[in-house]
């Protein structure tokens, strides 16, 4: 069993504290800087305390899980205290596990690679989760770590998490934003985006099975340039931004199927 002090409250910290918790380790003190939200999270725990300030001084703490936004970590690391003995690892997908050198204790990276909401659950026995370690031992224990809520477990260097966060962020967060304006676009003839639950289901079915290049459809893959001219002229009456967006997506589409077309 590990003794566990997270520094940050939210949406990877909510879903990951617990699930250690489930799986035999203690969760010891949980920080913020907004202490209403380190209450939420410790009253989801055993006995876990809530702190008001990034002193873990005191703490019997045996590994300290960073998890914040990348802009607030290095700010963090100025005034933090920690256990004499802890290992400490943060949670990001881009920043250098190289940031926590300056502590001069052994560290590392836990990348749990999802998208996470405090409203909806998570299945860990599906989440790929990433890892880094200054030495083979720590690497070790996050290994064990990590193989207790996942059997997909890889270690890899910070280029590489750089990379993957990276892929992460176009597949995921811009495919997201991609939906929304979808969801405007739809918003004006009287439906919402289940209309398009099977479509974006299928889409990633034959993306998973087909590979994204061989299972590409539509009216640039086709290079049909009348389709997209008018998909163009309906999208600048709403947004010049998202036209720009079709524009060059359709572009890239064309480009990748080896057309000389450009709009």
């Amino acid at each position: 069993m590990l003794r566990i002090a997270f520094i940050g409250a939210g949406h990877l910290a909510w879903h990951l504290a617990p699930a250690l918790e489930q799986v035999g380790h203690q969760v010891t003190e949980v920080y913020s800087r907004h202490r209403k939200n380190a209450l939420a999270l410790a009253e989801r725990l055993y006995k876990a305390t809530a702190l008001s300030h990034p002193d873990l001084s005191e703490s019997e703490a045996d590994l300290v899980i960073i998890a914040l936004a990348d802009a607030a970590l290095p700010a963090l690391l100025t005034g933090l205290q920690l256990p004499l003995e802890a290992t400490v690892v943060h949670t990001s997908g881009s920043l250098p596990m190289s940031l926590l050198s300056a502590l001069n204790r052994p560290c590392g990276v836990l990348y749990p690679l999802q998208t996470f909401s405090k409203q909806k659950q998570v299945n860990w026995k599906d989440i790929p989760i990433c890892i880094e370690a200054c030495n083979h031992a720590t690497c070790q224990m996050l290994f064990s770590l990590a193989r207790q809520l996942s059997p997909k477990v890889y270690p890899i260097n910070s280029q590489q998490r750089r990379q993957i966060h990276l892929a992460a962020v176009i597949a995921c967060n811009f495919a997201n934003h991609l939906w929304h304006i979808a969801a405007q676009v739809l918003e004006p003839a009287g439906f919402t985006l289940e209309l398009l639950l099977p479509l974006l289901q299928e889409t990633l079915e034959k993306a998973i099975q087909l590979g994204p290049a061989s299972g590409q459809t539509g009216p640039a893959r086709r290079g049909d340039t009348t389709v997209l001219i008018q998909h163009l002229a309906l999208l600048k009456e709403r947004s010049v931004l998202w036209a720009e967006i079709y524009r060059l997506l359709s572009n890239s589409i064309m480009q990748t199927a080896g057309m000389e077309i450009r709009l």
